[in-house]
């Protein structure tokens, strides 16, 4: 029988989650391109993808950790709580040497950004489906270079004490974005974002929000490798 003859249970089960539409065509297009994968389902936001994962029971999950009104790292701890069988790659446009790791740990099974051509896309899926853990070299050498350190380092400092938001808020500071448009990347109201500042102050002891500038600019801005 030919690949393009198979039949759809034969084929390896691909759920997208993203919440931008044109993403979410363009990376169906690409799986649907190859003979031996499916996309069974298309989500935009966590309640979504569990509900369809309980009825499609997809192999793999690609997914962004930016979702509409909720986040992909709850999903993928969900994922490993309730359905531990299911891969996941995050297909994100966050800094892998910023996300790439708390990802992992968080249960996915591997991390590659839209930045990423086609092919390595797909192959960054097809080692997920071999059973190993796929990341970029880059992000590979970073996490190495981590566990090379001495313990009392303090590199990584912030994300051991923030959460996976404030880290991602914490970023977008970094990056010169304002209030409206750290809420317009994220999904969430600004009152909300500001509640973060205010937390992010909080755990790293600044004092005022030039303080929460000046460290969010310089880690948005140092070297990762």
């Amino acid at each position: 029988m030919k690949d393009s003859e198979r039949s759809h249970s034969e084929k390896t089960r691909v759920l997208i989650v993203d919440d931008h539409p044109l993403v979410r065509e363009s990376l169906k297009r690409l799986v649907q391109g190859e003979p031996d994968l499916l996309v069974c389902g298309e989500a935009e936001d966590c309640g979504q993808a569990m509900a369809i994962i309980s009825t499609a029971h997809p192999h793999l999950v690609v997914l962004d950790l930016n979702l509409k009104n909720s986040n992909g790292t709850e999903l993928i701890r969900d994922l490993r709580e309730h359905h531990p069988k299911v891969l996941v790659l995050v297909f994100s446009t966050y800094d892998e040497l910023v996300y790439a790791e708390r990802a992992i740990r968080a249960g996915a099974h591997g991390y590659i950004t839209k930045q990423e051509a086609p092919h390595r896309v797909l192959g960054a899926i097809r080692q997920i489906l071999k059973g190993e853990i796929y990341w970029s070299e880059k992000a590979a050498t970073w996490v190495a270079s981590k566990i090379a350190r001495p313990s009392g380092s303090n590199d990584g400092f912030y994300e051991g004490i923030l959460t996976e938001r404030e880290m991602q808020v914490f970023e977008l500071i970094g990056t010169g974005k304002n209030i409206r448009q750290i809420a317009a990347s994220l999904h969430i109201d600004s009152s909300t974002v500001e509640t973060y500042r205010a937390r992010i102050k909080e755990k790293l002891n600044f004092e005022n929000s030039s303080d929460l500038l000046q460290h969010a600019i310089r880690w948005s801005n140092s070297p990762k490798i």
